[in-house]
């Protein structure tokens, strides 16, 4: 059992016109290739995804970003609660508008979310954390994640956000 407790309730919530907001992240980690080298090519770029609790697909931890933290503390956070992973929480790597179905209320009854995602560099996986009875962590590849990804918004910060802000790191690291 985990010592740490998930936030649960909607009353700290923040909104912004309509919108609920919410941070994420999309952790990620190298592995090393089976191919012995020991350059960064043999490194293999994987993210984590964690199972949806509504139904198929895969999700990037996520949640409300509540009014007592800032939006980095909220991504961390939820990091640690659905996912059980803490890390370097690294940039921000945009803003992804979209629906929810299960989260409408009276402050966003057409239940309209905006998500900040930010790369999180895994230093830490945690043996218990709040969810885990109810979430499996999943390390892929890009292309597998890009398959599995069971929202198109998280996709597009898949593709869009985080493959390019690491290959613009990648480019500055030269």
């Amino acid at each position: 059992m985990s010592d740490l407790v998930a936030r649960t309730g909607r009353h700290q919530q923040r909104y912004e016109n309509g919108c609920r907001l919410v941070a994420g992240c999309i952790p990620f980690r190298y592995r090393d290739s089976e191919e012995i080298r020991n350059d960064d090519s043999a490194k293999i770029l994987e993210v984590l995804m964690i199972n949806s609790t509504s139904g198929p697909g895969l999700l990037f931890p996520k949640g409300g970003w509540e009014n007592d933290e800032t939006v980095e503390e909220a991504a961390v956070r939820e990091a640690i609660e659905e996912a059980g992973v803490r890390g370097e929480l690294m940039d921000l790597l945009g803003h992804y508008q979209f629906k929810s179905k299960t989260h409408q209320d009276e402050f966003s009854p057409e239940g309209l979310c905006k998500a900040a995602m930010f790369a999180l560099f895994v230093n830490e996986e945690l043996e218990s954390w709040p969810e885990q009875s109810t979430r499996q962590r999943s390390w892929l590849t890009i292309p597998d994640a890009v398959e599995s990804c069971r929202h198109p918004w998280m996709r597009e910060a898949l593709e869009d956000g985080f493959c390019k802000w690491h290959a613009e790191r990648l480019e500055d690291q030269k």
